[in-house]
């Protein structure tokens, strides 16, 4: 469990280093420091609050389950409506944003961290019962289909679509039956369909994916200077600081698109790394999770390990053109700070998870051995006077 945890944390602080290193090098022509005083800002907010998660028993997220959801499900509500003061504002189409001074705030990361953790109690609370369709599929869905509503509207298709399959792959592991969580899947991806066959501005963006050459100067100018980026670094890269894509060619280059900025600067080497050290924080998820104290914890850990791993899949998906535009950071190295902070506080609670593990469940070898539990000791042993 100690190397798990370790390179759990030297992974997670590797890809904070690198993407506070790529964010000033993509801004530093535009807004010179100012996206990374404000990144560093929220990156010290977010190791807080990860401190704090960990130094926590995450029992206590029992107590907290349901206020935390319905308290996220009112924020999205309220996000949609024209509050006063400016306090919301429709950005490029769309209403997901708290305007503060200084300062955006997104509720649907919130959302994701209540609706993970709501559906972990619900898991733990009726273990017994989810091979049936009632307790399995209706009550849960009716919970996944209340936050994913609001999400929906804003529109937010991406977080919508991150948050089902992150909900539905959480269902399976909990034991729900496949020919049971089937026929709801595909009704929600008929829904999908529908919605953006109604939404021409999502058609032009599926049309452009299919075929990227043909609108690389209309809709798929994005993903084809993403492309043309990643090609152009090579192996080892341009060098820090002298990608050419960032000066305007490459938009939202240190959010959603900065994974291209890394492989034009630093090459196909540093985007390989990248990758990796998302599939190992999978592996550590997944390693702590197996070894959870109890249900809750296990369903916990599994689905932070799901929601980062699915999130950080997709981005690079996008930014590679394996999948179409979805308007998702690259946790812990786009530009962002209620990403941020949730992702942050996600690592948190996965490492309570393991800083509370069943020693039953750890093999001997996590022990020194005077700590490990399962050795044999001499009865004959002098003891201490």
């Amino acid at each position: 469990m100690k190397v798990a945890v370790t390179t759990l944390a030297f992974c997670v602080a590797a890809l904070l280093a690198l993407g506070l290193v790529m964010l000033y090098s993509s801004s530093m022509t535009q807004v010179g420091a100012q996206y990374l005083k404000s990144q560093l800002i929220w990156c010290v907010l977010g190791c807080v609050l990860c401190v704090t998660a960990t130094s926590l028993d995450y029992q206590v997220l029992k107590k907290i389950a349901w206020p935390l959801f319905f308290f996220s499900v009112v924020l999205l509500i309220l996000v949609l409506l024209p509050l006063p003061h400016g306090l919301t504002k429709k950005i490029n189409g769309a209403h997901r944003w708290f305007i503060l001074p200084g300062m955006r705030l997104q509720p649907s990361e919130l959302g994701k961290l209540a609706l993970l953790i709501v559906l972990a109690w619900y898991v733990d609370r009726f273990q017994r019962h989810m091979q049936t369709f009632k307790w399995g599929i209706v009550f849960p869905m009716g919970i996944i289909a209340t936050m994913l509503a609001v999400i929906f509207v804003e529109p937010d298709r991406g977080t919508t679509i991150l948050l089902a399959a992150f909900s539905g792959s959480m269902l399976l592991l909990a034991g729900v039956r496949w020919k049971f969580i089937v026929p709801p899947v595909i009704l929600a991806a008929l829904g999908l369909v529908v919605s953006i066959l109604h939404d021409p501005m999502r058609m032009r963006r599926i049309f452009s994916w299919w075929d990227l050459e043909e609108h690389k100067d209309g809709v798929g100018y994005q993903a084809y200077q993403a492309m043309i980026a990643l090609g152009s670094g090579g192996w080892t890269g341009l060098g820090l600081g002298n990608g050419r894509q960032k000066n305007g060619f490459v938009p939202e280059h240190h959010t959603d698109f900065i994974f291209s900025i890394i492989g034009e600067e630093l090459g196909l080497v540093a985007t390989l790394l990248v990758v990796i050290a998302f599939v190992v924080i999978v592996l550590c998820g997944i390693y702590i999770a197996l070894h959870a104290r109890e249900t809750f914890g296990t369903m916990l850990a599994a689905g932070i390990t799901l929601l980062i791993g699915l999130q950080a899949a997709i981005n690079i998906g996008v930014v590679t053109s394996a999948l179409p535009n979805k308007g998702l950071p690259l946790p812990f190295i786009s530009y962002g700070g209620s990403n941020l902070l949730a992702m942050l506080t996600c690592v948190g609670i996965l490492l309570s998870v393991a800083r509370r593990a069943n020693p039953s469940r750890i093999s001997a070898s996590d022990f020194v051995a005077e700590e490990n539990p399962k050795r044999k000791r001499n009865p004959f042993a002098a003891s201490a006077i």
